[in-house]
């Protein structure tokens, strides 16, 4: 069951985010975007890296997504048009750069799970003989709230204070001033 659920959110990662670069409609690759930032935080919990997934969630879906859909709906109207009177397909095909670009990255991503198949680096293998292994029962999440309720709070809310100064800065600066 674990293998299929870690296939589920790989294959819709990988399938969001090559429609998030070939849609020309800009809030359908915001949306999908948002699909693969969920998506990579589950795989992330795959990996035992609770915090990562946690901070996915909190710092790039709860923030950067979030003020990218504002600056979205707060641009400019004649942009909006043009991105309506141009997709009119669901699923448009790239251009030829993007293309090359991906298989060079899927070229470069099954070349390093091939050579790591072969050879395992030496930090793995001595991390596996002294026993440095995080196990599927240790208990992460509860460590993970105490701290960003302790210690991380103001961090975190220096972050938001920051994210709420750039949405209103992005308010003004697409707010049209009058002509008098």
């Amino acid at each position: 069951m674990e293998l299929a659920i870690f296939y589920a959110f790989a294959v819709l990662a990988i399938g969001s985010a090559l429609l998030v670069v070939s849609l020309k409609n800009t809030a359908r690759a915001l949306f999908l975007f948002f699909v693969v930032l969920f998506a990579m935080a589950g795989l992330f919990i795959f990996a035992l890296a609770d915090f990562v997934a946690i901070t996915q969630i909190m710092v790039y879906v709860g923030g950067v997504l979030i003020l990218m859909i504002f600056a979205f709906m707060l641009s400019n109207k004649e942009l909006l048009a043009d991105l309506q009177n141009t997709s009119s397909k669901f699923l448009s095909m790239p251009q030829w750069q993007s293309l090359l670009l991906t298989l060079a990255f899927f070229g470069l991503m099954v070349y390093g799970i091939i050579e790591w198949q072969d050879n395992t680096p030496r930090w793995i293998t001595e991390n596996l003989n002294k026993g440095q292994v995080i196990q599927a029962s240790d208990n992460n999440i509860q460590q993970l709230g105490i701290k960003f309720m302790t210690q991380y709070l103001l961090p975190f809310e220096v972050i938001s204070i920051f994210l709420l100064l750039a949405l209103i800065g992005a308010a003004h600066l697409s707010r049209k001033e009058d002509e008098s």
